[in-house]
């Protein structure tokens, strides 16, 4: 038996309505189930052939516990290396280098220095002197944000110098960056599942929480929305990402990427509304069995972008076989006990209906979906 499972935390619609539909297919030899943790011991593999990841970006042990079930071959969705070393920031630089626009963006050294630290450890650091250089071309208003965080934590729009300074000294040790801001004539917000099939979702983050995704938008262009879903799915396969979504705000009919480091996105029927997360559920069910069919015991199963994957010659590109090693006996239950991964699916469907832009005020703004 090939178990799926789905690892979250208080989210409660989308991980149940997920392992009841992967269930009702009845696939022979695959079965869901919430992820169950015991006992972690090292380099042992889990019963977990699949597992979804909806939550360790807020809990450290759940973090190593993936990487340690991933390196004994279950396929974790998303890649715990890749989403414990990815960050907005990076994200933006990847972004235009493989030609995808994304707005001004530059990095800002944190207000308070890091522990264990004092002035000997900038000695490289020319800052401030750079100050009037980065607002000539950034330009106000702006939005200042942490460069690795997300759900709309500690996020400020700034509209002149003064004011940025003023909400830069309320963030203490976080390093920020500030980025241009995109006046955007559309928005969207677009899932992608196995790195190619997308969903675009049009999106009015002007509104209150529950309004935000749009049902009866006006009619968006054809060329438009697949310019988006060429760029969601661009974005996704240099990344690396299994389960993601990518935001877009359009201007003067360019869609510049705002968004796309989402690897737990916001899945709840309460805020994305019933079609889309219908068409989440189903998704990403048929992605998680293809992930299982195509797993096999004793090999590394994790996806990698091609950002990293592009690095290697194919006579570099092995799988690298698991060995096992036998494990102590021990008199406490583990649930660390079985094997591993499975590959990647492909397939392609898009949809109208989606996103979400950066409006902040001066206190940190609250987000819709998890970044």
């Amino acid at each position: 038996m090939k178990k799926i499972g789905i690892l979250f935390g208080k989210e409660d619609t989308f991980p149940w309505a997920f392992v009841d539909r992967v269930n009702e297919k009845k696939i022979k030899g695959i079965q869901a189930e919430a992820v169950s943790i015991d006992m972690v011991q090292q380099a042992a593999p889990t019963d977990y052939s699949v597992i979804i990841d909806r939550i360790s970006q807020d809990v450290p042990f759940y973090r190593a516990y993936l990487k340690n079930a991933a390196i004994s071959g279950t396929a974790v969705i998303n890649n715990p290396f890749w989403w414990s070393a990815d960050e907005k920031f990076f994200n933006n630089a990847l972004a235009e280098k493989i030609g995808v626009p994304v707005p001004k963006t530059v990095l800002l050294p944190s207000n308070h220095r890091p522990d264990d630290t004092d002035e000997n450890s900038f000695r490289n650091l020319k800052f401030p002197t750079s100050w009037e250089q980065i607002f000539e071309y950034i330009g106000f208003p702006a939005y200042m944000k942490p460069f690795a965080g997300g759900g709309w934590k500690n996020v400020y729009k700034v509209n002149d110098a003064q004011d940025l300074f003023n909400k830069h000294s309320e963030t203490g040790q976080l390093v920020m960056m500030l980025q241009e801001e995109i006046v955007f004539t559309e928005y969207f917000r677009c899932y992608c599942l196995g790195g190619s099939n997308v969903h675009i979702m049009q999106y009015e983050p002007r509104n209150p929480h529950h309004l935000r995704y749009v049902t009866d938008g006006a009619p968006i262009a054809k060329k438009l929305l697949a310019e988006i879903e060429k760029l969601t799915v661009k974005l996704n396969q240099a990344l690396g990402y299994d389960f993601n979504t990518v935001e877009f705000a359009v201007r003067d009919g360019v869609p510049y990427a705002i968004d796309f480091c989402n690897p737990a996105p916001d899945a709840d029927i309460n805020s994305v509304g019933q079609v889309n997360f219908d068409w989440i559920v189903e998704n990403a069910a048929n992605m998680a069995i293809e992930k299982a069919k195509s797993y096999k015991e004793g090999q590394l199963n994790l996806t990698w972008g091609t950002f990293i994957s592009d690095v290697f010659t194919p006579s570099q590109i092995k799988k690298t076989p698991v060995e096992k090693t036998p494990a102590k006996k021990s008199t406490s239950k583990s649930s660390v006990t079985k094997k591993s991964p499975a590959k990647k699916p492909a397939a392609k469907t898009t949809t109208a209906t989606k996103s979400t832009a950066k409006a902040a005020t001066k206190t940190p703004a609250k987000r819709s979906a998890k970044k």
